[in-house]
């Protein structure tokens, strides 16, 4: 059967199979344009009705609270495109940052080999969640539902045992304090503004996760698997491997933030951290990764984190009850979820 015609001097191709798309069709489909709409209402808005939101200061503060999400949810987004799920990504921060600090204060061991050890077990326990997904075939939610409780037990009943408080002892006098300082939890003056270096850290690991994403082996891999893993493995994707690997990176992730609460405050709550895994999840959502693997991006995931700080702060300055917080955040995640949804059946209708 012919998929084509000819008119004139060329064919006109009418099998839509092969048929070019139109930019606006291609824009639509992308994970993030509901994001990216959603962002712009909300700076728009909160420019309206709180003033000291468009100040450099407020943006600054805003792209930092963003950053203590982003960089988590650039990985989770990643995982969540492989299709599968970490609840244990808000404790393993503060597990990350409590097993540094009680490395160096008790062993008095140099800040910089305390992390090295921290960051080892922040990827054991990445590894252990996806061998145990891989291996016993259980959903990823109750894998890391189990880890996020042992770890919630961990951070709490160890830190009791050996300081005899639920706060790890302050570390600014230890060796290496400084310069891992400087890497971590540094700032920055840029025309008379303060801004964290987290700021930067977060944009220079999206851009890192959408390059391996679209340009390599790797991110077609990852889409495969999260889109289904029977037909990955069956084209020779090496399915538990890419699995497990994006397990480790969300512990890497939840190190280097843990690093960055460390040695921004000198000390950790061993309790904190819990609850903060579904804001991660949330930014990710937003952000156009879907619940189902398989589709997504980490500049979506970005644009979720944005808009998450965008909410925190816009409504401290605009002077209203905090209590708000989750109700606008929840208004955003279904926005963006229906927004997204409505996006890609449009384009594809046309």
């Amino acid at each position: 059967m012919s998929t084509s015609i000819t008119k004139g001097t060329g064919p006109i191709v009418t099998d839509e199979r092969v048929r070019k798309q139109k930019v606006w069709q291609r824009t639509l489909v992308r994970p993030e344009v509901g994001a990216l709409i959603g962002a712009v209402v909300i700076f728009v808005f909160f420019c309206i009705v709180a003033p000291p939101f468009r100040t450099p200061e407020a943006f600054a503060t805003t792209l930092y609270a963003s950053s203590t999400i982003g960089i988590m949810a650039c990985a989770v987004s990643l995982l969540m495109i492989g299709g599968e799920f970490d609840l244990s990504t808000g404790v393993a921060v503060t597990f990350s940052s409590i097993a540094a600090s009680l490395l160096a204060f008790q062993l008095n061991l140099n800040v910089w080999v305390a992390c090295v050890l921290s960051l080892a077990l922040a990827l054991a326990v990445g590894f252990l969640n996806g061998y145990l997904v891989m291996k016993t075939k259980i959903p990823s939610f109750l894998i890391t539902l189990s880890t996020f409780l042992m770890i919630t037990g961990i951070n709490l009943a160890v830190t009791k045992l050996i300081t005899g408080q639920v706060a790890t002892p302050d570390i600014s006098d230890i060796q290496g304090f400084t310069s891992a300082q400087k890497v971590f939890a540094s700032t920055y003056e840029i025309g008379g503004v303060s801004v964290r270096i987290t700021i930067f850290w977060w944009l220079l690991f999206t851009a890192i996760a959408s390059f391996v994403l679209m340009k390599t082996r790797i991110g077609n891999w990852i889409f495969a698997v999260g889109g289904n893993q029977d037909s990955a493995r069956a084209v020779g994707v090496p399915v538990t491997k890419v699995k497990i690997g994006l397990f480790m990176y969300v512990g890497f992730s939840a190190w280097f933030l843990g690093m960055h609460l460390l040695f921004a405050f000198n000390t950790v709550q061993s309790g904190q951290g819990v609850g903060n895994e579904f804001l991660y999840i949330i930014a990710a959502v937003i952000g156009g990764t879907l619940l189902t693997g398989g589709y997504g991006t980490a500049i979506g995931a970005a644009v979720g984190a944005f808009i998450f700080g965008m909410t925190n702060q816009g409504i401290v300055y605009a002077g209203w009850n905090p209590d708000w917080f989750k109700f606008f955040l929840g208004a955003m995640l279904l926005f963006a979820v229906v927004a997204n949804n409505s996006f890609r059946s449009f384009a594809a209708k046309r």
